[in-house]
């Protein structure tokens, strides 16, 4: 007979999973010598690849999860998948896995979008819980990035960054 899970110990298991998932990723890039960075993307990292840039509202609309690739500011916490990387992140991760198995309605996340890629400006926790749970898009407010690419960035074309604007 199988028992039945509470909602904050599924949360508890949904969290530790994903870190044991952005665990074997990291192990699986050691092991494959892929990308050594082993996180999201920085959007000031991508928005320094751009001159003269300018940025235009675009509305709220549908985003496809897997088009997110980087973050404003927290591009340290999550990984390429956009798990977690760090036990510290737990309470808040939790906090909107547990809304989401309760059916509570989140704010619309905040992105910024540069070429066909976009960055999380607010609700990284809610676009990782997304993530986790396969959701195939989220409700974003966007505001778009657009301007040139630059020439002399090389550190951006290794990395193989989609943003070409």
């Amino acid at each position: 007979m199988i028992g039945y899970v509470g909602v904050d110990e599924q949360v508890d298991k949904d969290f530790h999973r994903a870190l044991r998932r952005a665990s074997i990723h990291r192990l699986r890039d050691r092991v494959f010598r892929r990308s050594a960075y082993g996180h999201v993307l920085s959007f000031e990292e991508a928005r320094g690849a751009l001159t003269r840039w300018s940025q235009l509202y675009r509305e709220m609309r549908t985003v496809e999860v897997e088009n997110i690739v980087g973050s404003v500011g927290r591009c340290r916490d999550f990984d390429e998948s956009f798990l977690p990387v760090k036990v510290s992140i737990s309470g808040r991760w939790g906090r909107v896995d547990w809304a989401n198995h309760q059916g509570v309605e989140l704010p619309t996340v905040s992105l910024y979008k540069i070429g066909e890629t976009y960055f999380v400006r607010d609700g990284n926790h809610r676009v990782s819980v997304a993530r986790y749970h396969g959701a195939a898009a989220i409700d974003a407010e966007v505001v778009e990035i657009r301007g040139r690419m630059r020439t002399d960035v090389a550190g951006l074309a290794a990395r193989q960054t989609p943003i070409a604007a």
